[in-house]
């Protein structure tokens, strides 16, 4: 009776056509003409690639600048598969910050520095060959570090080497810094040739060994400070107990005078916020590193930094059984070369596949897409099995099925070039299944707006996953060929505005949508 009572006293209008009680509820009655005329609007005007981004909801978001890093291998060894995670997820976040108005600066926080790069370059001097440092220059590395690793093991004067080498590169000594220069350059040449593959780019190549001489800057501002206190071991520790009775310390300096990894990262935030002005900065890798940024920050602020509080650690877990075809996988570019030569075969094997100009190219980008989805359906956090077979099916829940999904639709629109100019009438669209396809683009802000706030991929790959059954079902109930051009021009720019955000969104994600296959 109350309900009825409530209807009673709420008037349709343009926008809700109809009010009605039911047991405990009241249901409100869209105008769907109304629905699909403005919804639809933004892809006959040629604006789709701005859909959903200028909504009210982001108001609240914090715009400006967003420093974001992410990937962070280390020079001089092969891109190890375990970094895939930190790259692509990194590359999300820049890709939505950036989509949402903010001024991204995508930084590459390279490992370069500390005692291996000394066995390296004393290995060097040792086994290294400059013709086989050019032919195979990460390959050759490798094996100069595994063999002087195996010779330090029981050679006293090989580890001495070491240690004098890295001594001369703290001193700054020319021929040790030309040699380790060599390294890293040779390497993030290497690296960019992954990075290309997996549609990855980077602003800022910085690394621990820029902030070297800043980290000694950092001591002497915390020992003026009269945080920096002496523990019974002899090393440098910050306490970070509440009742300041030293019950939780962080070390930052060794006993020897030798700063530690997280000396230098207190100097590269600093350095950071003085040199890019960042409104926030976020730091994205495994969730093992969790209590090192818990730290990081908490030195930060007890500092007087109070920007600290605007960084934050997007923390993930483990990717278990990565394997390739010949066994455990070390690294990434067979993973990637695995991913396109299944994609191929299965490609060749499907009575749908088109002729295409570049087939490899297209399963690069097909298997590429599967890797990232695999990875992006659940939460970050959570670890999870690496499976190529499910990864690569057609059909599931898959990337795969994004981009078939939106090949078909630019195939649709391509056959029928011309039709969708004529003029659109929205009511046409007024069967269920286009009802459900456009309150489900209606969506879409709300959907950004969630991985905004918790930086969490699932939601986007959920809701395009979601979509392309959606359009599944509506390639086989709203045909195009054979219904009237007034009909069928509504429904082309339907799917049309589909295919838009399916593309605005798999983009975001990381992943290059594909015309055909």
């Amino acid at each position: 009776m109350r309900n009825h009572l409530r209807v009673l006293q709420l008037k349709p209008d343009s926008v809700v056509e109809d009010v009605s009680a039911g047991h405990g509820v009241i249901n409100f009655a869209v105008n769907r003409r109304l629905l699909a005329e403005k919804l639809l609007e933004p892809f006959g005007k040629g604006e789709g690639d701005q859909f959903g981004l200028n909504s009210q909801l982001f108001s609240s978001l914090r715009r400006g600048t967003t420093l974001v890093e992410y990937s962070s291998p280390n020079i001089a060894k092969k891109f190890h598969a375990g970094h895939l995670r930190s790259t692509i997820i990194g590359n999300f976040i820049a890709n939505l910050k950036e989509a949402l108005g903010n001024d991204v600066i995508r930084m590459n926080y390279l490992g370069d520095w500390g005692m291996q790069f000394g066995l390296l370059g004393a290995g060097f001097s040792r086994f290294g060959c400059i013709e086989k440092l050019k032919q195979n220059p990460l390959q050759h590395l490798f094996e100069v570090y595994v063999q002087a690793n195996k010779e330090a093991e029981h050679n006293e004067d090989m580890k001495e080497a070491a240690r004098d080498f890295f001594r001369q590169l703290e001193q700054h000594e020319s021929g040790a810094v030309s040699l380790w220069q060599q390294f890293r350059e040779i390497t993030v040449k290497e690296y960019q040739q992954v990075y290309k593959r997996l549609g990855v780019h980077f602003d800022v190549y910085g690394g621990e060994s820029f902030h070297q001489d800043q980290a000694q800057e950092v001591l002497q501002e915390l020992r003026r400070q009269g945080l920096l206190k002496v523990s019974e071991k002899g090393t440098g520790v910050i306490d970070l107990s509440p009742d300041g009775d030293m019950t939780n310390v962080c070390t930052i300096l060794r006993s020897d005078g030798t700063t530690l990894y997280i000396t230098r990262d207190i100097a590269a935030a600093i350095n950071r916020k003085e040199k890019h002005r960042f409104d926030e900065m976020i730091y994205v890798t495994d969730k093992s590193q969790e209590n090192h940024f818990n730290q990081l920050f908490q030195i930060l602020l007890i500092m007087g930094h109070s920007w600290a509080g605007n960084c934050r650690h997007v923390p993930f877990g483990l990717v278990q059984g990565m394997k390739t075809r010949t066994g455990d996988v070390v690294f990434l570019e067979d993973v990637l070369d695995e991913a396109r030569a299944r994609m191929l075969h299965n490609m060749n094997q499907s009575n749908n596949t088109k002729e295409l100009e570049n087939p490899e190219d297209t399963a690069e980008k097909v298997g590429i897409s599967a890797l990232i989805v695999q990875d992006f359906k659940g939460p970050l956090q959570s670890d999870y099995k690496f499976d190529w077979d499910r990864m690569l099916q057609a059909q599931g829940d898959t990337g795969v099925f994004l981009q078939y999904t939106h090949a078909r639709l630019c195939s649709l629109m391509q056959r029928n070039k011309g039709v969708e100019e004529a003029t659109f009438n929205p009511s046409l669209l007024r069967e269920q299944t286009s009802i459900i396809i456009l309150q489900h683009l209606l969506r879409y802000d709300e959907v950004l707006y969630q991985s905004a706030n918790d930086l969490q991929p699932k939601h986007l790959v959920n809701f395009l996953l979601k979509l392309c059954h959606f359009i599944s079902s509506a390639h086989r109930e709203l045909p195009v060929k054979g219904s009237p051009q007034d009909v069928a021009q509504a429904r082309l720019r339907l799917f049309s505005g589909a295919r838009s955000v399916l593309a605005n969104g798999m983009r975001i994600l990381g992943i290059a949508p594909v015309s055909k296959m």
